[in-house]
């Protein structure tokens, strides 16, 4: 016979425990897959996306993993000599050498990254391998550079001409203060490429890719590579990646606050817009300085939002592949 105080005393411990909002946590949002946008859906910042996009849909066409769609999406704007901060053609730091920043990220939790590597075109390929073939999560420097090298890349001098005669006109002053959207002048796309993508099946992944910010202090390292800042995927809740200035993204672990307000009900645009909002309340600089959060869920929903005006982003759904802008705090 079951005894009535201890039923009563275990339904109302369990009525407790409902309340504490890491029991909340530990259930994801999603506990059925069902859709509500057709799938699959692609996000990516900046108007580089578009060829990031369309690159990376053509890879699900052809029966290609969602981890490949997001990795040979953003190889587009890496190869493009014309792009000032992703890749090749990317602007230096102030001593003249352009340093790399890349971190991928899969459905099944997995991650790589490296940072501060130099001379290879395709950073976010050496950031899949750290992922595919080694027990660690980052590789920096001069080991990211081996580990490249001893997995078959090659080495290519990454300044470009225009890069390096731009680099040449600041040490003119030498005048270091990149104001909101700096990079992002007319016929100039500049600034990180972070892509998420959600495949038929409703797994996703996600990509980042830099060079960072132009003319910065040797050694310098942003949000782009680091798990949790510049990019985090859940595949059951959904994904987060951040552009803009780095060091506002890593203050509030950006991207993995946008996933865990996703995990706790919010909308993609709901949690963008929060985690905006929780920088403008920690950290004093964001009145001089662009952050920009995309974010997408299980079903297909997503959002934007930014500190300032002028951020945009790319967006794949329903066959349609389209630049938007995003809507800003201020």
């Amino acid at each position: 016979m079951i005894n009535r105080r201890k039923f009563i005393e275990n339904l109302s411990a369990a009525g407790a425990l409902s309340l504490i909002p890491g029991t909340l946590k530990a259930q994801p949002i999603f506990n059925e897959f069902a859709p509500e946008k057709s799938l699959p859906v692609i996000i990516s910042t900046w108007i580089h996306g578009i060829d990031a996009n369309a690159k990376a849909i053509e890879v699900l066409t052809c029966g290609g993993s969602v981890v490949d769609a997001v990795e040979q999406g953003v190889m587009i704007p890496e190869a493009d000599p014309e792009n000032r901060s992703v890749g090749l053609g990317g602007l230096p730091d102030r001593d003249g050498y352009v340093t790399l920043d890349a971190c991928i990220m899969g459905p099944d939790g997995n991650a790589g990254s490296v940072c501060f590597l130099e001379n290879i075109v395709h950073p976010i390929s050496v950031a899949r391998l750290v992922m595919e073939k080694t027990p660690h999560v980052m590789l920096s420097g001069e080991g990211a550079l081996q580990f490249a090298l001893e997995n078959g890349f090659v080495e290519q001098d990454l300044l470009t001409p225009a890069a390096e005669k731009a680099w040449k006109e600041w040490l003119k002053e030498s005048k270091y203060n990149p104001e909101a959207n700096w990079e992002n002048k007319p016929n100039e796309f500049h600034d990180t490429i972070g892509l998420l993508a959600v495949d038929q099946n409703g797994d996703i992944a996600g990509a980042c890719t830099t060079s960072g910010l132009g003319y910065k202090m040797r050694g310098r390292v942003g949000d782009s590579p680091i798990i949790g800042a510049g990019l985090y995927v859940d595949n059951e809740v959904g994904g987060a990646t951040a552009t803009g200035m780095g060091e506002l993204v890593i203050k509030v672990v950006g991207s993995f606050l946008v996933v865990e307000l996703m995990r706790n009900g919010r909308s993609p645009q709901q949690a963008c817009e929060e985690t905006v909002t929780r920088i403008v309340n920690k950290v004093p600089e964001n009145k001089i300085r662009q952050v920009g959060f995309i974010a997408v869920n299980k079903k297909g929903e997503t959002g934007a939002f930014c500190l300032q005006p002028g951020f945009n982003f790319a967006l794949y759904q329903e066959n349609k592949n389209a630049m938007h802008d995003s809507k800003s705090y201020y």
